[in-house]
């Protein structure tokens, strides 16, 4: 088991005080604190081995180079892939997805073609959709959330009939809800269809393993990850490559140029152009490696408890409804709530004067609140340093903030 008391002097920002309180982070699902390792491995990057990554025969240039293809190898490790050949650095999540709707929706998609979705999904993994469906004329079908907070699996196959594509969250960023990847994996390609997974919730929580998934397209970001912003990983493999065109042009993803014709490099350079994150992607390698010596299942044990502890707290505070599972076992770190009375954005508000940092809105994901029937939550998300106490001083400061509601206002 971890012990999260003793992670935190790995995090340097908590020591920081917000209005004169300690600081309470709870909204690791929008993104995580960095430790020092990944702090100083960038910073040591910059400062010894800068060079042009995959441009230059000097030293620098080499080694710089080396480093970045070996960040590929740490990603394809974490993450089960069977090479590093089938990881693509980009951006973040959100560009990777819209690289496939670019590189193989616009290629492969026909006038009248279905792409299955579900009612539980990011905006960046409905907005690319949305845009390629009213260009090319395509049916988006969404399939249903039970009241329950779950994946309604009978609704989905009925959805998957004759469709192209299957685009699912592994966990909802509202619900913590973790969604069968590898059931509808096998259900849509035995279907005909596609997949992709947006894992940025589930990559930082739960051991994956690519060829026990078999998605075909599978993304997350870097910097929920403890790792920095501005890198992104897309996997994908060889069959699925083939059918794939060039996203983004320029210098680097290149073979041969010539005034009348262009040939291309082979994946994933195919997908890289121009300069890329290298010191971005050397962070990440080492956000992974400090959760590899953590071991994933540790953390995900630690998870499980450490949310197990919130539903129970915080179901037992009048006027506090919880959405999704009560089961922690069903769900990554994060609870997401209302309180009677208190528009989330004040709770937010309020929270932040204890120093208690929670996430407030609709999370970029206004069709999952619009079936929830409420315009916003407010959502707190754990990671690898959170404690009871910390859960503790999330429920004692809503208990405060309900009193500020309650008291009459003075003339």
């Amino acid at each position: 088991m971890l012990d999260p008391a003793k992670l935190r002097a790995d995090f340097p920002i908590l020591t920081r005080r917000i209005h004169d309180k300690p600081l309470t982070y709870l909204d690791s699902a929008a993104t995580a604190q960095k430790p020092s390792a990944m702090l100083e491995a960038m910073d040591h990057f910059y400062r010894n081995h800068y060079g042009s990554v995959r441009r230059g025969i000097y030293t620098l240039s080499e080694e710089a180079t080396g480093m970045y293809e070996a960040a590929r190898e740490t990603v394809a490790e974490f993450i089960g892939a069977d090479s590093s050949e089938e990881i693509v650095f980009t951006k973040n999540a959100t560009e990777a997805i819209n690289l496939v709707a670019y590189s193989w929706g616009r290629s492969n998609l026909r006038k009248g073609d279905a792409i299955v979705l579900t009612e539980m999904e990011h905006h960046a993994n409905l907005i690319p959709w949305y845009i390629l469906a009213k260009e090319k004329g395509l049916e988006l079908r969404f399939a249903k959330v039970t009241d329950g907070g779950r994946l309604d699996m009978m609704d989905f196959e009925k959805k998957l009939k004759g469709a192209k594509l299957v685009c699912v969250t592994h966990v909802s960023n509202v619900l913590g809800t973790i969604n069968p990847v590898a059931e509808i994996t096998k259900l849509a390609h035995e279907a005909g269809a596609k997949v992709l997974v947006d894992g940025a919730q589930a990559a930082p929580n739960l051991p994956l393993d690519m060829c026990e998934l078999e998605a075909d397209w599978y993304v997350f970001s870097g910097h929920k990850l403890y790792g920095p912003t501005g890198i992104g990983v897309l996997r994908t493999h060889a069959p699925v490559y083939e059918a794939m065109q060039p996203f983004l042009s320029g210098g680097e993803m290149i073979n041969e140029v010539g005034l009348g014709d262009v040939t291309f490099a082979e994946p994933p350079a195919t997908f890289e152009a121009g300069t890329m994150p290298a010191a971005e992607a050397i962070g990440l390698a080492v956000a992974i490696d400090y959760l590899n010596k953590l071991g994933m299942d540790s953390v995900r044990e630690h998870e499980q408890a450490v949310t197990e502890y919130a539903l129970e707290k915080l179901s037992a505070i009048e006027g506090v409804k919880i959405y999704g599972s009560k089961k922690a076992e069903d769900r990554v770190g994060l609870v997401s709530f209302t309180v009677d009375g208190i528009h989330p954005h004040d709770l937010a508000s309020l929270l932040d004067q204890d120093g208690v940092a929670i996430r407030s809105g609709h999370h970029c994901a206004q069709p999952l609140h619009q079936k929830l029937g409420v315009p916003a939550t407010a959502r707190a998300s754990f990671s690898v340093f959170t404690t009871t106490d910390d859960i503790d001083r999330l429920a004692t400061s809503i208990k405060a903030a309900q009193k500020t509601f309650s008291e009459p206002v003075k003339a």
